[in-house]
């Protein structure tokens, strides 16, 4: 039982620690390839969700925007699919220690690989579209014309969210259909069957965690944001004997540990909705996988106060025709009054550790 528990300890610090080295040594060549080809936003955003004007935004952003490449996702979803599949395949050679490292399996982190890579290609096909240049003849300038009212400045925000709506039902069709699952646990309470509204509800919880993912703001803010809560589900997962799903959930922390590495300010890039859209969907993935779905919202904490944040911003200014903040997310109202961007991120980074803990606390004794 005690070497069981140690190789399980020892494959889940090792996914994270491979995955942190892989990304932080692919990163010079993926930045070099950014600033070669120009990588980043040619104009500064000028208009919120519900087309306001954005003057916050404009005054404390202006000079990132353009120049800073976005991308930096890339090192997540590229990191973290490899390292499982070459896990996967030295396991297959027969090797018994090789096969406890691996943590490819059906059950498990199939299921959380897909929704990365497909969630982060519709991010990565936004950033791409948020960066290109109208082409100046031919074909392509012909294409640009006629389509361009769509894809300038990137995928609307209403078929980015139809995109990762799809994605969601695809992932409650694999819940229902290859695993069997049709219900949420509730914390002191025991289970509660859904049957087939388990699609719907899985749906929502994604996309409503995809709302959180406006927290990609500041420099390294959305980065310890989603390691603490990847963290957790992780200790979840461990504690639960899924230690395939807690080495994947550690392989994400440690991209994003050097991801964080080169996005401490002046930021090297930016996340971009390549990781964004990847990480929320995984996230909520990860939430089901382990039933704890219920206390998403106190891990993420962090992602709800944004996402929040920009809800009540929109009905305030709908019905009551004024603002709450004076700039949302919530990270630019503290912006706006003053406050130094270091001082923001730390501490939205030390809510987000304390806010897992107790997720991770409630998921247990519950």
């Amino acid at each position: 039982m005690e070497i069981a528990i140690t190789l399980s300890a020892i494959k889940i610090i090792l996914a994270g620690t491979l995955s942190f080295l892989f990304a932080f040594l692919i990163t010079p060549p993926l930045t070099h390839i950014l600033y070669t080809k120009k990588l980043w936003r040619k104009e500064v955003r000028e208009r919120a969700i519900d087309g306001g004007d954005v003057p916050v935004f404009r005054q404390f952003h202006k000079d990132k925007e353009i120049g800073t490449p976005r991308f930096g996702g890339v090192l997540i979803w590229v990191s973290v699919p490899v390292l499982a599949l070459v896990s996967g395949v030295l396991g297959s050679t027969g090797s018994w220690w090789l096969e406890k490292m691996s943590f490819l399996s059906r059950s498990q982190t199939w299921l959380p690989l897909a929704t990365l890579i497909a969630s982060s290609a519709v991010g990565f096909l936004d950033d791409i579209l948020q960066v290109i240049q109208p082409p100046a003849q031919g074909l392509k300038q012909w294409i640009w014309t006629t389509f361009g009212q769509y894809i300038a400045g990137g995928l609307s925000f209403r078929y980015r969210f139809l995109l990762v709506a799809i994605i969601g039902l695809v992932g409650a069709w694999w819940f229902v259909t290859k695993l069997g699952v049709t219900a949420i646990s509730i914390p002191w309470a025991g289970s509660l069957e859904l049957g087939l509204f388990f699609i719907p509800i899985f749906v929502i919880v994604m996309l409503a965690t995809y709302s959180g993912g406006v927290i990609d703001g500041l420099d390294g803010l959305a980065g310890g944001a989603f390691a603490s809560s990847f963290a957790a589900f992780g200790m979840i997962a461990f504690s639960q004997g899924q230690i395939d799903l807690a080495a994947f959930c550690m392989a994400i922390v440690g991209a994003l540990l050097a991801f964080l590495w080169f996005n401490i300010p002046p930021a090297r890039f930016y996340m971009g909705e390549t990781g964004v859209i990847g990480l929320t969907a995984t996230l909520s993935v990860v939430a089901f996988l382990t039933d704890s779905v219920l206390v998403l919202p106190i891990i993420a904490l962090p992602l709800v106060m944004e996402s929040g944040s920009v809800i009540i911003q929109l009905l305030s200014k709908r019905f009551r025709k004024k603002k709450v903040f004076r700039a949302a997310p919530l990270h630019h109202h503290f912006e706006a009054l003053g406050w130094p961007h270091y001082k923001i991120t730390m501490r939205f980074w030390i809510i987000g550790v304390v806010t897992a803990f107790i997720g991770v606390i409630v998921k247990l004794l519950g």
